[in-house]
């Protein structure tokens, strides 16, 4: 689907605001509240809008601690990777997995109520799965840039 500069608009406020009233969404991006929904529900269908979400507090949910965990597999064939894939998408604590090119593995970003609740669960699970080998965390000492809203092409 081809975005225009109204897209665009749309879609910008949206990530801003995902609850933002269909008549202020069409005030915000310069059009009649039918057109807006008409747009909106495009989008929706093209897939370009995925879906809505309420983004939480992460400390307020008991949640508040985010690490970073390297993965190294015993191989890479297909049935451990799929293995893995798998596990891990069982494990509510992993937020984000990616299958790396380079030194690791695989990357995970994992949340957790604090460290000792992370080395439990490295050692439960993460370390259990088939075809770990090795498992290597990274704490981060500050949070400078997280954001939830992908940056538009321009027209």
């Amino acid at each position: 689907m081809k975005l225009d500069a109204i897209d665009r608009r749309i879609l910008a406020a949206l990530q801003r605001d995902g609850r933002l009233p269909n008549v202020e969404l069409a005030r915000e991006v310069g059009l009649s509240p039918s057109p807006c929904l008409r747009r909106v529900r495009l989008l929706e269908e093209a897939g370009v809008i995925d879906r809505y979400v309420a983004v939480l507090n992460p400390a307020r949910v008991g949640r508040g601690l985010t690490l970073f965990a390297r993965i190294w597999l015993k191989a890479q064939d297909e049935d451990t990777i799929e293995h893995f894939i798998a596990e891990v998408n069982k494990l509510p604590e992993v937020m984000e997995c990616y299958l790396m090119l380079g030194d690791c593995d695989a990357l995970l970003r994992v949340v957790a109520e604090d460290i000792g609740a992370y080395r439990r669960f490295q050692s439960e699970h993460l370390s259990r799965i088939r075809g770990v080998q090795n498992v290597k965390t990274d704490v981060p000492s500050q949070i400078v840039k997280q954001s939830l809203e992908l940056p538009l092409p321009p027209g």
